[in-house]
């Protein structure tokens, strides 16, 4: 399977709390840092609903 970078670009304050929920269980929390995820629909579906404060890259392997 592929993966995906997804670094976070965006705060949660003021945020919705299922947005911030989201994030977290993303794996991220704080601005800046990045997870390598599986590239799975329940993923897909969890940055569709934050994508205003993630930013994706498709990780290719060497």
């Amino acid at each position: 399977m592929s993966k995906l970078k997804v670094t976070q670009i965006g705060s949660p304050i003021r945020r919705q709390p299922d947005q911030e929920a989201t994030l977290v269980g993303l794996g991220l929390n704080k601005m800046h840092r990045s997870k390598v995820l599986e590239d799975t629909p329940s993923v897909r579906g969890m940055i569709a609903k934050v994508q205003h404060m993630v930013k994706v890259e498709k990780v290719t392997a060497i």
